[in-house]
């Protein structure tokens, strides 16, 4: 009996199964065990003690005269229940212990098989029935092993298997085995009779789970967040509103001194995060959707879904960019195609951008020394040649090679 009970004995703790299901599933390989060597299990009690983990099988038969028994399976003889019993007489019910070694070694293995099979079944659909019901949340786990195309991770709640894919992952996003690495449940599905779940961190859903934990309004339904679009790992853009007129929206999700936000924006690799106070009059979330520039004036038609945008020459760069970022992303948040102009009417390029933008790889001196020649912008600078540039600055040869190749390397692509 032990090999079949210590089988019970592990899979009992640590798993995703409850106590009467495995107690069923126990009985159903014994019954079956039982019908194999008896032809029927119809007098047998299978009994399962599911805090020991031990295991009794009963056989039940009637006592009848020696001589009269027509049915084995349902009565014995009076003499054979006495070495069984000798209190017993005829018409008694007789309760005979069977050992589990006299169904056999191959028997006893083959059921052992069944056993951890049906076990290992019941639990992966335990997992996918849970983890459907998770998708949308927002775990946490450990990287176990690191792949081409995928991370695997560990949820550090349950010890299920997850799946990153890294084009789930952020740019800039790089973990070693035994990081912690927090994401979204995107996905959850069945493959090959095995579940897969599927984490993201590049998903919207991921930043709005995000803001929900660190600003205790949104959770508390005081603030809601009408709408989040993402670059992920650049720049994203959440829309909010609050239903208590005393408090402040955008106020609430930064936090004092960005305290709330911080923590979000290095969890997303340094993402851009503009918080912005939604409104249901049009121009004005157009206006507030193309954050930090400012528009002069603004011509929306409703039937093409687009909307026209004037700007002072100093703010067109902040409303396109870096890579057109922000204004793609006001344009995912407010579901108009939004057409940029400078104040003389002249419709602009979208692929220019400001020399701001390009802080991270050009020094700010050399950004200075471009903007003290009028050049605001990466086309103004590409417009110049070196040797003009070299004229024109203080700058040397070495770096004014260098400060052509970061902004050439912008426009390639769409090139």
């Amino acid at each position: 009996m032990v090999n079949l009970v210590d089988v019970f004995s592990d899979f009992k703790t640590g798993k995703n199964i409850d106590r009467p299901t495995m107690v069923r599933v126990l009985e159903d390989v014994f019954r079956t065990l039982i019908k194999k060597k008896y032809n029927s299990d119809e007098n047998f009690d299978v009994i399962v003690n599911t805090t020991t983990g031990d295991l009794e099988i009963w056989r039940v038969r009637e006592v009848v005269p020696d001589g009269e028994v027509t049915d084995e399976s349902a009565q014995v003889s009076q003499t054979e229940a006495h070495l069984i019993d000798e209190s017993l007489d005829v018409g008694d019910e007789c309760y005979e212990q069977l050992d589990i070694d006299d169904f056999g070694r191959r028997a006893i293995m083959a059921a052992r098989q069944t056993l951890v099979s049906r076990i290992m079944e019941l639990e992966k659909d335990e997992v996918y029935r849970k983890y459907t019901e998770l998708v949308g949340a927002v775990v946490t786990g450990e990287v176990s092993q690191i792949m081409k195309k995928e991370l695997l991770v560990l949820d550090d709640a349950t010890g299920s298997e997850l799946v990153l894919p890294r084009m789930e992952m952020i740019k800039g996003d790089y973990y070693r085995k035994g990081d912690m690495v927090r994401g979204i449940i995107r996905k959850v599905e069945m493959r090959n009779n095995t579940p897969y779940i599927m984490l993201s961190r590049t998903d919207p859903s991921f930043l709005e789970k995000l803001l929900e934990a660190e600003v205790p309004e949104i959770e508390d339904g005081i603030i809601e967040i009408k709408n989040v679009v993402r670059l992920p790992g650049e720049r994203a853009k959440v829309a909010v509103e609050s239903h208590d007129d005393r408090i402040d929206p955008v106020g609430a999700c930064v936090g004092m001194k960005g305290s709330r936000i911080h923590g979000i924006v290095r969890e997303l690799r340094n993402e851009n995060i503009d918080i912005i106070n939604y409104t249901t009059n049009l121009p004005l979330f157009i206006q507030r959707s193309l954050t930090p520039a400012k528009i002069t004036t603004i011509d929306i038609d409703n039937e093409r879904k687009r909307a026209a945008v004037y700007l002072d020459p100093d703010q067109v760069s902040l409303a396109i960019g870096k890579s057109g970022s922000n204004i793609k992303l006001a344009t995912k948040l407010t579901g108009f195609e939004i057409d940029v102009y400078r104040n003389n009417q002249q419709e602009l390029e979208i692929d220019d951008v400001d020399l701001e933008e390009f802080g991270d790889e050009i020094e700010p001196w050399v950004i200075e020394a471009l903007k003290g020649i009028g050049c605001d912008t990466a086309r103004q600078v590409l417009d110049l040649s070196a040797e003009e540039l070299l004229r024109r600055t203080d700058l040397e040869e070495e770096t004014v090679k260098e400060v052509l190749a970061i902004l050439a390397a912008e426009f390639d692509g769409e090139e």
